[in-house]
């Protein structure tokens, strides 16, 4: 069952998608047959029985409050394992994705923002970072790989397909859904404004195709299906358009509500939201939720076509967000890079062979997405991760020395004034650049400012009220010192010894 709580108790979801297929291209050709790697610890059976299909289905922005317009992900949230608390890195596109393709904070991969020279792809791939991602480890281990959708970005179609992967598939500028172009094999590829050109039914349509060949063959697949939906300008698909009449951006308390006095400099005193821009609200949520059923569809489709193959026992799915999104929220007009749970706190829904149903209660990150796509496929441990692989969790096992820290990076805001993540405007101000730590249900937040905030939602559910002040001087001492250990630790064992907050 799919729930919208607090902080840490947003809801997660896993989605079953895709499979890849067609060995093209991209990329060195994989052997025949994959090498026999031991399984990873905590596996059930039928998932050590051979190599599992790998389905990733990726959305763009897709905050939990959409999750209840998506019955499909609803479904396989309901026989998968759904995980309670899942922190991004970055609250960030470029930097989010950049981290769950190599499992490494931002830190690591060096991109911190949507563009260079502190992010974007041109960064990701100058620094070296796309020779260290699950598709690489997942191709050398002999699995066809398939790339569809959006990548980093900064990334043009001109500029080929990238290494680890098979099957490419990948556009530029695709948020509006229509009129792109897609690089497909290094072949460009024109979409109109068709109803069939439709961005997220075309990656449907290819994902099923890329299934329906890789099934006639015995090689294990991994397949990313990332959707530019819900991000705006939140092109729903013609026949959504009419979806959810009047439909309004969530009223919580903290919606056009200032935060308390304590709040700091970036957020004080700020002008309530005007009527207008209120009502762009309502209409940009109604339509984020018409693209979100739009993307529901594509999970549908993809299922159909693991059923129709007989692919579905043997293919674990996973489905997530780059990150979330606020809408109204503390007088914010529509954005993210914060460290509130509606931009940090993100769905993750895993569901296949050997995962037990539960909701997990364990503090994870984005950047053990990929350890554990490297570990579900029996491949070597990415070079650069600092994560962790969460399949003892998907397996049920009791972690009872599971981290209980996330650490959150941003550099900001200095987005290009092209970015389609810039929101100029006081309406919309961003924060400028932080180190977090978040614990439970607390969350720490230092600023390049010198400014710090402190949220416990357990007497501050939305996050309104800044109460470091009232914080005892050894907690923040101990809260400074992980922040610190995190922020500059560097591999799986370092990050993984840092992340462990004193009692």
């Amino acid at each position: 069952m799919i729930r919208e709580p607090a902080r840490h108790a947003l809801t997660v979801v896993v989605v079953a998608v895709a499979l890849l297929a067609t060995a093209c291209s991209a990329g060195s050709t994989p052997d025949p047959d994959p090498p026999e790697l031991p399984g990873p610890a905590g596996v059930a059976p039928a998932a050590q029985a051979g190599h599992p299909n790998i389905v990733f289905v990726l959305t763009d922005d897709l905050e939990t409050s959409l999750l209840r317009f998506m019955p499909h992900v609803a479904a396989l949230a309901a026989r998968g394992a759904s995980f309670s608390t899942d922190d991004d890195a970055d609250t960030l596109c470029c930097p989010s994705r950049s981290s769950i393709f190599t499992g490494a904070f931002p830190h690591d991969t060096g991109v911190f923002t949507n563009s260079s020279p502190d992010g974007g792809f041109d960064v990701f791939r100058a620094r070296g970072d796309e020779a260290d991602t699950d598709a690489v480890a997942l191709q050398r281990a002999g699995y066809a790989t398939a790339m569809m959708g959006k990548y980093l970005n900064g990334y043009q179609p001109t500029d080929g397909p990238e290494p680890g992967w098979n099957e490419w598939d990948v556009a530029g500028n695709g948020y509006p859904e229509f009129d792109y172009d897609l690089n497909v094999n290094g072949t460009i590829a024109h979409h109109g404004h068709a109803d069939a050109d439709y961005m997220p039914d075309v990656l449907s349509q290819r994902g099923s195709d890329f299934i329906t060949a890789q099934s006639a063959t015995h090689r294990p697949f991994f397949l990313e299906v990332a959707t530019f939906a819900p991000h705006s300008p939140y092109t729903p698909a013609p026949r959504h358009a009419q979806d959810f009449p009047g439909l309004q951006a969530p009223r919580d308390r903290s919606f056009n509500q200032p935060d308390a006095p304590t709040a700091p400099a970036w957020l004080r005193d700020r002008t309530p939201l005007r009527p207008k821009q209120i009502a762009r609200l309502d209409e940009g949520y109604r339509k984020r939720a018409q693209a979100s059923a739009s993307v529901d569809d594509v999970l549908a489709g993809l299922e159909q076509t693991l059923e129709r193959t007989g692919q579905t026992a043997n293919t674990e799915i996973v489905f997530s967000s780059d990150n979330g999104y606020h809408m109204g929220q503390h007088e914010l007009s529509a954005g993210k890079q914060t460290t509130f749970a509606t931009d940090l706190v993100v769905p993750l829904v895993v569901a296949g062979p050997g995962v037990v149903h539960r909701t997990v209660p364990e503090t994870v990150q984005n950047i053990d997405v990929a350890p554990t796509v490297v570990d579900l496929a029996h491949a070597p441990p990415l070079p650069i991760a600092d994560g962790r692989s969460l399949v003892p969790l998907l397996a049920g096992a009791d972690q009872p020395d599971w981290r209980t820290a996330a650490l959150v990076e941003h550099h900001g805001p200095n987005l290009a004034p092209d970015d389609p993540d810039r929101t100029p405007g006081r309406s919309a101000a961003n924060p400028p650049s932080y180190t977090a730590v978040a614990t439970g249900p607390v969350t720490y937040t230092e600023y390049a400012t010198g400014e710090r905030e402190y949220h416990d939602t357990t007497t501050d559910p939305l996050q309104r009220d800044n109460t470091v002040a009232t914080v005892p001087p050894s907690r923040l001492a101990a809260l400074h010192a992980t922040l610190t250990a995190l922020a500059n630790c560097h591999g799986a064992a370092a990050c993984w010894a840092a992340g462990h907050l004193p009692p």
